[in-house]
């Protein structure tokens, strides 16, 4: 992923007014063609787009970004794959294992409750764009998000397809149903939602597993230049900062794979 940010990061604007067809509201849109002088390229490439995102679970905007991602995927052709790896970026990393009470963090951090307010109302708008309706009142802890993303990682050497249902159920738990996610139990009771074996991620979770490499991966991702979530890195050749709409993601993922046709 180095080369992907060797350059400073900036928004990737869209090429071509054929994107603007993709809407970024829930349901995803489907059946969005591609710009047909690209498309017989594209069509020729035999490896799936890589698609790395690095995002954290207790971010809304990580949220909102995978919808958007989703959103994009979905406008793609059905003969072109994609594979998604998530990579971890810890918002907090130096809340204590058992986090904090949520409201006093966030006032602390926004300068106020009027500010928080003000700060949610925003991501509540938005949210509902993409199908979201965040509950911010039910959430009463700011969790410390190391455990979550060991799970992740974990999922991710078993399914990398059933992982990002287990992300999509996280963001839900913690977004829409209050619940903690730093809590280890509430973390397998998700992963056996997501179909995976919550006796096998709970024991994982209980143990040290995963938590000096999650930890790594992390600073090495903030060593390489990376400073705030969503990121989303296409096929280590185009790089898209925040919770852009989907037809800014679909001109990135576009720009890799014309990168790689045109080698």
């Amino acid at each position: 992923m180095h080369a992907a940010l060797q350059h400073p990061v900036r928004r990737i604007a869209p090429l071509r007014e054929a994107w603007s067809r993709c809407a970024t509201a829930a349901p995803p849109p489907v059946g969005v063609a591609w710009p047909t002088d690209y498309a017989n390229q594209v069509s020729t490439l035999t490896e799936p787009l890589r698609i790395d995102v690095i995002s954290d679970v207790v971010c809304p905007w990580c949220y909102i970004g995978k919808r958007r991602l989703d959103a994009a995927l979905a406008c793609r052709a059905a003969d072109a794959p994609a594979v998604v790896r998530w990579h971890p970026f810890q918002l907090n990393a130096e809340l204590p294992r058992g986090g904090a009470e949520r409201r006093t963090y966030l006032e602390q951090k926004f300068g106020g409750a009027q500010a928080v307010a003000d700060v949610q109302q925003r991501i509540e708008t938005i949210g509902r764009e993409v199908g979201i309706w965040f509950e911010f009142a039910r959430i009463q802890r700011q969790p410390n998000t190391l455990d979550a993303h060991r799970l992740i990682a974990w999922a991710q050497r078993i399914d990398a397809v059933r992982t990002s249902r287990l992300i999509e159920d996280l963001f839900r738990a913690y977004f829409t149903q209050g619940v903690d996610i730093g809590n280890i139990e509430e973390l397998a009771r998700v992963a056996g939602q997501s179909g995976f074996d919550s006796y096998r991620a709970s024991a994982m979770l209980s143990g040290g597993e995963g938590r000096v490499t999650v930890a790594a991966a992390d600073q090495r991702l903030r060593d390489m230049g990376v400073g705030g979530v969503p990121f989303f890195i296409f096929n280590q050749r185009v790089a898209v900062s925040g919770a852009q709409p989907a037809k800014v993601l679909l001109d990135a993922m576009l720009q890799s794979e014309v990168a790689v046709v045109s080698r």
